[in-house]
């Protein structure tokens, strides 16, 4: 999924273009195209910042590409749209890398519509799952098979890549399994998704709340209901507050311990990463959902204090980021 704004200026570009490489120090990041956006624009302020004494380079492998790299010890810091799963938590001990476990924002999965779908007002998780589980695969074909009153109209789903993080969110929150159905199109391109869906009535897709805000002229987003509650529509006040759910998630950064001991730089720049001061204005600019200062206070804590490893065990959903903060890692 390819950045929904591209931030770096022609003026910019060429002055750090201008500065020599060997002569800046240096942060490697790489990692999700869902943080991908967030990472950029911290990126471009921080080099400013810094004028010229540090370049951060930020590359999109893919949350699982990134943590291939990053477990490897090939970066300083990776993005994920999901948190580290544990054959990779496996992969980083046999290399003997440590790392600090960041919350980088929180997001807000969206669920699209054409806006001439005039039948679908919400849509509960349990329907959800029954158009995207595996055994709806050739079976679960057509809109009223979901439910009694919708049109007997062919069901066309859009949805990201199965390497993805926010295909391995979704399916987790929806489904609850690590699986979907494969009969649907794929794509790591959101914008594919967009269009694919903003062309065709009988479609339904779904992808970050950025990339739904700037493309809400050709789209409808569905409010979702949870548990039996009243349905709730995805925005940055439902997602900050977590009444949006299952579908709210944290999106990370993971840093190397090892960088963050013997490289000032890279704690600088996850400094001005979690800096209330920066991230919450440089976060909503391109479309995601700051922090809460206090979760902000937090993870720069947990940076000060080199607190390593993770305070997941497997995907969960429906949980707070304070609440998550306030774990201690395993």
């Amino acid at each position: 999924m390819k950045s929904p704004i591209h931030f770096a200026t022609a003026a910019f570009a060429a002055a750090i273009a201008a500065t020599p490489l060997m002569a800046a120090e240096l942060v490697k990041v790489d990692g999700s195209s869902t943080v991908f956006p967030v990472t950029e624009a911290v990126a471009e302020e921080f080099q400013k910042a810094e004028k010229g004494q540090t370049m951060v380079t930020v590359g999109i492998s893919g949350t699982g590409g990134g943590f291939k790299k990053f477990c490897r010890g090939e970066t300083d810091a990776t993005g994920a749209s999901r948190p580290i799963k544990a054959e990779e938590v496996a992969l980083c001990k046999e290399n003997g890398i440590e790392y600090i476990e960041l919350p980088a924002a929180l997001d807000a999965l969206t669920v699209v519509i054409n806006p001439k779908n005039d039948w679908v007002d919400f849509l509960t998780v349990d329907e959800l799952k029954t158009m995207w589980e595996p055994a709806a695969q050739d079976t679960i074909k057509n809109w009223n098979q979901i439910r009694d009153g919708f049109p007997d109209r062919p069901l066309k789903l859009f949805g990201a890549g199965t390497d993805s993080g926010t295909y391995d969110y979704f399916v987790e929150a929806i489904i609850g399994e690590k699986s979907s159905r494969g009969d649907f199109t794929a794509s790591e391109d959101d914008n594919v998704l967009v269009q694919g869906v903003a062309s065709d009535v009988d479609a339904i897709g779904f992808f970050g709340l950025a990339y739904y805000e700037e493309n809400q002229g050709k789209l409808k987003a569905v409010p979702i209901s949870w548990k039996g509650a009243d349905p709730v529509s995805p925005s940055v006040e439902t997602a900050k507050n977590a009444t949006y759910q299952p579908l709210s998630r944290p999106i990370f950064m993971y840093v190397n311990k090892k960088s963050a001991d013997e490289k000032p730089h890279v704690v600088r720049f996850m400094e001005f990463y979690l800096s209330t001061e920066h991230a919450p204005e440089l976060v909503k600019e391109v479309g995601y959902v700051p922090l809460p200062d206090k979760a902000y206070e937090m993870a720069q804590a947990k940076l000060a204090a080199r607190t390593t490893g993770t305070v997941f065990e497997g995907a969960e959903v429906g949980v707070g980021v304070e609440e998550l903060l306030a774990r201690t890692p395993k």
